[in-house]
């Protein structure tokens, strides 16, 4: 059986990485797809593979990704190295762009989609402490109409306006519902 390519979507600072962080620490067999973006490698935040749009070019027209789109100025790409781990049964988690779900549905037979939400002033108050957007731009894009997912797909809808570790919880019994029955069936063993 093949691997579940889970596409982690969301507004910006809603915490994706986190929660991707914490599932991969909770779930050592779970692979997480390392991004190739046009983007100064010392940027921060994820790791990810920094390459020029020329490379980046290159790399696409070599067949060296399995996906890729163009969000704020810059080219993302998921490596078509993915497949293989699919095929091996392992499940791939992939920070992606909402606009390009329909066309990851076409690339993974089997994607579901963990979508990250948090209350707007939780995503204020995180946007700012980034240091990133001054107040007048974190509420010009926060006032933005949020994009619409794809009706077609399976969705998780997780909440990350608490603790971490509660969204973590969260997102790992929605994707593993049978291990989550596991540790809270009680002790069915004969007593004697």
């Amino acid at each position: 059986m093949t691997g579940r390519f889970i596409a982690v979507v969301g507004p910006s600072g809603v915490g994706k990485d986190s929660v991707m962080e914490g599932l991969c620490a909770k779930r050592p067999d779970l692979v997480r797809a390392r991004r190739t973006i046009t983007r100064d490698p010392d940027a921060g935040c994820e790791a990810f593979d920094g390459v020029s749009r020329a490379a980046f070019a290159q790399r696409a027209a070599a067949g060296a990704f399995a996906l890729q789109w163009q969000a704020h100025g810059l080219c993302y790409g998921i490596p078509a190295t993915v497949h293989a781990v699919l095929r091996d049964g392992r499940d791939v988690l992939a920070n992606l762009s909402r606009g390009v779900l329909v066309e990851a549905s076409d690339v993974f037979d089997r994607l579901l989609v963990l979508h990250v939400t948090a209350q707007r002033n939780v995503l204020a108050s995180r946007l700012l402490a980034r240091g990133r957007e001054t107040e007048t731009e974190v509420a010009r894009r926060l006032a933005r109409p949020a994009l619409s997912l794809p009706e077609t797909l399976k969705v998780i809808d997780i909440d990350n306006s608490g603790s971490l570790q509660d969204a973590v919880s969260q997102a790992d019994t929605a994707l593993y519902p049978l291990d989550a029955c596991a540790r809270m069936a009680p002790d069915l063993r004969t007593r004697t």
